[in-house]
């Protein structure tokens, strides 16, 4: 098979996908949402039974770089600043490990250590949201939404810190529902099957327009890249670890930059 074939067969396989996505994968949820205060006011008024909040800033794919060295980092899917200065960190979750509690709360500290410069007071803390969006029921008591706040057991009181996680299941059905109608949506793989246009008007463009479709393309080439990429530090790491070889010559083995050996072997050591 020539070149041009390889690029059309790649191509095709890669639409073929696009065509499976809906907004439960966040490669195409990262995509409507970025940047997009309209649609995510809509996500954020509908999971939190609003109709005042207004969105000042929102961005896909932001990265929360761990203070420690060595420390695990985080990429969230969907950042939002609102009018009063509330954070919000959205997250879509198909696997159920990808929704463990545990995680909610790493999300939750990491938007924190950002959140406060030196010099500032506490009280100047704002309240932040970590809201997963997951594929199932992962906490299976059948409800729409599950909020988790902080309780003072002794008095039953809320504690009030300001740190709040949501759950939004995923697989609830209820199109009398606002939530039932988001997740409806989310689901969704076709734009004209969705209930509310601002979210069917950005999936059409993503997935059923050649502009759309180009960029997504463009998301799948870097995501591939990426995994080759993530491979290639896996089996330094391992070189590393068997200690029978030069920097040098597990960078040259992996085709991995040796600053890139270099650092990955001053993370394991730490």
């Amino acid at each position: 098979m020539d070149v041009k074939n390889q690029t059309d067969l790649k191509k095709k396989e890669t639409l073929e996908a696009i065509e499976k996505l809906s907004l439960m994968d966040d490669n195409l949820m990262t995509l409507v949402f970025d940047r997009n205060i309209e649609a995510t006011e809509l996500l954020l008024n509908v999971i939190l039974g609003r109709d005042d909040l207004k969105v000042l800033e929102v961005v896909g794919q932001r990265e929360y770089k761990n203070p420690m060295h060595g420390g695990r980092s985080i990429t969230i899917d969907i950042y939002a600043k609102d009018g009063d200065g509330k954070i919000y960190d959205i997250e879509v979750q198909r696997a159920l490990a990808g929704a463990d509690v545990r995680r909610a709360r790493f999300h939750s500290s990491m938007i924190d250590t950002k959140m406060l410069k030196a010099g500032q007071e506490f009280k100047e803390f704002h309240e932040s949201y970590v809201i997963f969006i997951t594929a199932s029921d992962v906490l299976g008591a059948r409800r729409s939404l599950y909020h988790v706040n902080r309780v003072i057991e002794e008095t039953g009181t809320y504690f009030g810190d300001g740190s709040h996680i949501i759950y939004v299941n995923g697989s609830y059905k209820d199109d009398n529902d606002p939530v039932g109608r988001l997740m409806h949506d989310f689901r969704c793989l076709s734009s004209v099957d969705m209930f509310y246009s601002v979210l069917a008007r950005q999936v059409k463009y993503f997935k059923e327009t050649e502009g759309g479709q180009e960029i997504m393309c463009q998301v799948f080439e870097e995501l591939a890249e990426k995994r080759v990429t993530e491979e290639k530090k896996a089996f330094a790491r391992r070189l590393i670890a068997r200690g029978k070889q030069t920097l040098e010559e597990i960078a040259e083995d992996t085709d991995l930059p040796l600053e890139e050996v270099r650092e990955l072997a001053g993370l394991q050591l730490a």
